[in-house]
This record gives C-alpha cells, sequence and structure tokens, in this order.
C-alpha cells in the first residue's frame, strides 16, 4: 500500500495550487497551512528547489469524529497535499492516504472514517487540471 493518491498534470502551477484548493473546499476540506517549501528553503539554507507547497487540509467534521475515537489524532492532522514542479516542468498533486495514516495508530474504530476522507481526497486529486 503506498502513502499516497497522485496525479501529474500540464497546467501552469499557480492555477493547479487555485485548482487544488478550490476542489478540497469543494469536498468540505478547508486549507489550514499553506507553506512554501522552495521560499523557505531559499530564505533558510539558501538552497534552490523547484516549486513545493504543503497544503493543510481537514474536513472539520471527520477530524471532529476521528479526535472522538483517538485523542491524540492530531500528530497525523492536516491532510497534506502536495502540490509540487517536476523535472519535466509538469506539476504533480499528491495528498496523503488518509488508510495507511490511520492504520499507524492500530485502532480499526477509525478504518471507516479513514475511508471516507480517502475517497474525498481521490476525488480531489483525480480531478485537478481536467
Amino acid at each position: 500500500m503506498t502513502y499516497y493518491i497522485a496525479r501529474t498534470v500540464f497546467k501552469p502551477f499557480d492555477s493547479v495550487v487555485a485548482d487544488v484548493i478550490a476542489r478540497l473546499k469543494a469536498q468540505g476540506f478547508g486549507v489550514l497551512s499553506d507553506i512554501d517549501v522552495q521560499a523557505t528553503l531559499k530564505s533558510k539554507i539558501g538552497e534552490d528547489i523547484p516549486k513545493y507547497r504543503i497544503l493543510g487540509a481537514c474536513n472539520p467534521r471527520f477530524a471532529y469524529e476521528a479526535l472522538k475515537i483517538e485523542d491524540k489524532l492530531g500528530v497525523l492532522l492536516p491532510c497534506n497535499v502536495i502540490v509540487r514542479e517536476t523535472s519535466d516542468k509538469r506539476v504533480e498533486v499528491a495528498a496523503v492516504d488518509p488508510v495507511s495514516s490511520m492504520e499507524r495508530t492500530g485502532n480499526p474504530a477509525l478504518r471507516s472514517t479513514a475511508e471516507e476522507v480517502h475517497s474525498l481526497l481521490s476525488k480531489v486529486v483525480s480531478t485537478v487540471g481536467t
């Protein structure tokens, strides 16, 4: 089992980021954090990398349900979604696989919630750039 869900598109980077955010919103997610990894690495250590953003996505309803089951689950939240420029100037969108992440807890009660979130994130990733 992989730990992510991914799709690569040939679209402008900034438009893919905007598309991902809009599609997350349409599936009930908000973006709690937006980390520009490229800018951070340049300013902190002087290194250049291709464009790379980490979006911390959260669906409040599912987060609430999961936190009722596992009160320390916040260490695995939010669901990170990356948008990164590839070496061939395409843009890859990848989201964490919540089923894989939740298995780390050893709590089978989280499985159905993780599967529902997986379905929603898969819809986001599979439709980006269409």
